[in-house]
């Protein structure tokens, strides 16, 4: 599998935002992608030194529209711990709006 094809996306949250102050940082990622494949990916892509790679799979909610009952996809999540003193720019660009 592609470095691309490995994370999809940031998660951007309230606790995301609390994570990447202690240089942890939250992706979506493939459903089928181990911890190696992740942490290949990131440094690859952003050009960090990753120390952990923390992975879990988000169940899916119910939810309902009217009548129609459906569940939301399950996904895949993973918390990066990126060497003290690198940082991602995609997650520092989010820092600043905040404010």
């Amino acid at each position: 599998m592609e470095h691309t094809q490995v994370i999809i996306r940031p998660v951007v949250s309230e606790k995301s935002y609390v994570l990447s102050a202690a240089d942890k940082y939250t992706f979506r990622v493939h459903a089928d992608a181990h911890k190696t494949e992740i942490r290949q990916a990131v440094e690859s892509l952003f050009d960090v030194k990753v120390l952990e790679v923390r992975t879990m799979t988000v169940k899916s909610k119910p939810k309902r529209r009217g009548l129609i009952r459906g569940r939301t996809r399950r996904w895949k999540k993973a918390i990066v711990q990126v060497r003290s003193g690198d940082t991602i720019p995609i997650f520092q660009g989010l820092e600043s709006k905040g404010s």
